[in-house]
């Protein structure tokens, strides 16, 4: 059988025709787009897409049949290469840990405060607690995080990996507390002061293996996939030093079911460079002998929500970035970031990741209810 053979019939198995007519199916602009995928597998189907190789109308959808189907693994050869580098070296070392910042986090904020609500808080949102739109559900998922974390006027709070500051805003205008915030991403950091100005709230330019002092309270949200198996522990022996005995830590992350030896190799080489999702394995192991856990929030189909909503303002936007800067939003920028946003969305909605809260407390800590909705 030809590559276009095998291809086509493993989108038909999918449920997915070539050339169709419905906004699921694929439309086929480059016959190389068949030998690139048989060879390079989810690789090769995002760099066709990228390239203009083929279209969809509803792209999350494409993925979501893909993923359901299983005809959508990683190139086995990339994984090895990169599972090989993995066992040989740290590759989330403080050397390499501003790979990711300058590819991705770094790349433009006139992107993020587009992209994202007002607040810019780019991760997961809240749409559980009936929020009607992108802005509410975060305001929501900073409130659950604030009350879960038990806050209370004069706090001392510790934002690991916090990104604009959105978090410590929110919870010093709100719960009148104090913060400090823990980054690698100047861009972000420059913008967070200003976001910030005339608020107990502190930017610390700085890998958070550098963390001084004991907390009230910690949060790190949405900055563990960045960590790396190598590192998951030291995580969690910065965490309990970072809190005081009374102290409660919140971590959100984005979580897998099954442990993965490597990271996916498209968004290793476009978006999270370095980066892995954690398994639920990962973090009990990360956290044995050393904290508590106390309670394991799983909510991932509102990143599906989330993902569509960033997308429709990416897509909204688009013309106006191109204005910004023509150099870095070119056509094959766009492709890529909408598969990175839409594919991502399908991965929640067929829950092969989830996005987990976890309440977790020093040892000498006192048992309490820690459930927040």
């Amino acid at each position: 059988m030809s590559s276009k053979d095998i291809v086509q019939r493993a989108l038909h198995n999918s449920g997915i025709e070539v050339n169709g007519p419905r906004e699921f199916d694929i439309q086929v602009h480059d016959e190389r787009f068949y030998s690139r995928v048989l060879r390079q597998r989810f690789l090769g189907l995002g760099e066709s897409y990228m390239d203009g190789q083929w279209s969809s109308r509803k792209l999350d959808l494409t993925c979501e049949l893909l993923l359901r189907s299983g005809h959508s693994p990683a190139n086995k050869l990339e994984s090895l290469s990169i599972l090989a580098l993995q066992t040989m070296m740290n590759l989330q070392s403080k050397a390499r840990s501003l790979m990711v910042i300058d590819q991705h986090y770094d790349i433009g904020n006139e992107l993020f405060e587009r992209m994202l609500d007002p607040r810019m808080v780019y991760t997961c949102a809240y749409w559980n607690s009936g929020a009607k739109n992108l802005a509410e559900a975060q305001e929501a998922k900073l409130d659950l995080v604030c009350r879960k974390l038990n806050l209370k006027p004069g706090m001392r709070v510790l934002d690991i990996g916090c990104g604009f500051g959105s978090f410590m805003k929110f919870a010093s205008q709100n719960y009148g507390v104090s913060c400090v915030g823990y980054s690698l991403s100047k861009k972000q950091t420059e913008l967070g002061k200003t976001l910030c100005q005339g608020l107990d709230v502190e930017f610390v330019l700085q890998d958070y293996r550098e963390i001084t002092g004991s907390f009230d309270a910690v949060a790190s949200i949405g900055m563990f996939e960045a960590v790396g198996k190598k590192n998951f522990r030291t995580f969690m022996e910065v965490l309990k030093c970072s809190m005081t005995p009374e102290a409660i830590s919140v971590l959100h992350t984005i979580g897998t079911n099954h442990s993965m030896p490597t990271a996916n190799p498209w968004y290793d080489r476009y978006i999270f460079p370095n980066g892995i999702i954690p398994s639920a394995v990962d973090l009990t192991r990360a956290m044995d002998r050393l904290v508590l856990m106390n309670d394991w929030h799983a909510f991932g189909t509102n990143y599906d929500l989330t993902l569509l909503a960033w997308n429709e303002n990416f897509q909204k936007s688009w013309s106006k970035l191109q204005e910004i800067n023509p150099a870095l939003y070119t056509t094959r920028f766009k492709r890529m970031w909408e598969f990175y946003l839409l594919s991502i969305a399908a991965g929640f909605r067929t829950r092969t990741i989830d996005l987990w809260q976890l309440v977790i407390t020093h040892p000498k800590r006192p048992v309490a209810d820690w459930r927040q909705s």
